[in-house]
């Protein structure tokens, strides 16, 4: 066990194609590269990410996980002429179907990660990442973010599971208003709906990320992660939920 312990922790500062990844006391800092989007259907880079949240997740020195989004992801704009793209031909829709699928199990996979997890994203957000921090225990946001939703202008399902967490955290009246409306909304208004808990300068984000990682990691593992695991009791029928949204969108 010792000696697991003591590989796990070494392998938490790590550096590739799609992701880094340090510690830095009972934290590790997961952080995204530009266009992290791009490399998701890659076998190897895939099977890095989760990995490294394997390492993180049996670590016991590992109190919380930071993920910190790319500040060079896609755009509103960049994310509609993409999936356009993606969408020519048959086996351009197979690879749209790949990386909607290992993003689902990515999400799937945070859901059920046995630490505390802080989200950090800025600048433009699309729903498709909105979606992955919304899966997270606790999220901050840079004071010039803007969640934008593309989804509407291309007519298909956004995919991470928005939809499952917005109903389950507001209800589906509130979540049903922020999903059928085409409007941005800014840092400010998603504290005021929920969306997120915290807003920071964009230069102080990473510090005020720690900090309340460091919050979390301050709490008995028993007692944080067993609150965590009752906030999402009933879990069980997120499966089912995915796949439902995997035929919506391949429709």
């Amino acid at each position: 066990m010792e000696e697991r312990s003591s590989r796990n922790v070494s392998g938490l500062n790590t550096d590739g194609p799609l992701f880094s990844g340090e510690r830095i006391g009972e934290v590790a800092i997961l952080s995204f590269k530009k266009q992290p989007l791009i490399h998701v259907t890659d076998l190897d880079v895939k099977r890095s990410l989760h990995d490294y949240l394997n390492i993180v997740n049996s670590c016991d020195e590992i109190k919380a996980l930071i993920i910190k989004q790319s500040l060079e992801k896609m755009r509103r704009s960049e994310y509609v002429a993409f999936y356009r793209s993606l969408k020519k031909s048959g086996k351009d829709q197979i690879e749209l179907q790949r990386k909607y699928n290992a993003i689902s199990q990515y999400v799937y996979k945070l859901v059920h990660l046995n630490k505390m997890i802080i989200h950090a994203d800025s600048g433009e957000v699309i729903s498709l990442f909105m979606n992955i921090g919304l899966a997270c225990d606790y999220r901050i946001v840079s004071d010039n973010t803007v969640f934008q939703n593309p989804n509407i202008e291309l007519d298909v399902v956004p995919v991470g599971a928005g939809v499952y967490f917005m109903s389950k955290m507001f209800g589906t009246a509130a979540a049903s208003r922020i999903m059928f409306s085409e409007k941005d909304i800014d840092a400010s208004q998603a504290l005021q709906l929920g969306l997120v808990d915290e807003v920071a300068p964009l230069d102080d984000i990473d510090q005020r990320a720690l900090e309340a990682a460091q919050r979390f990691s301050r709490l008995p593992s028993k007692y944080s992660i067993g609150i965590k695991k009752l906030l999402h009791y009933k879990v069980g029928d997120f499966r089912k939920y995915l796949e439902l949204e995997h035929e919506l969108v391949s429709r």
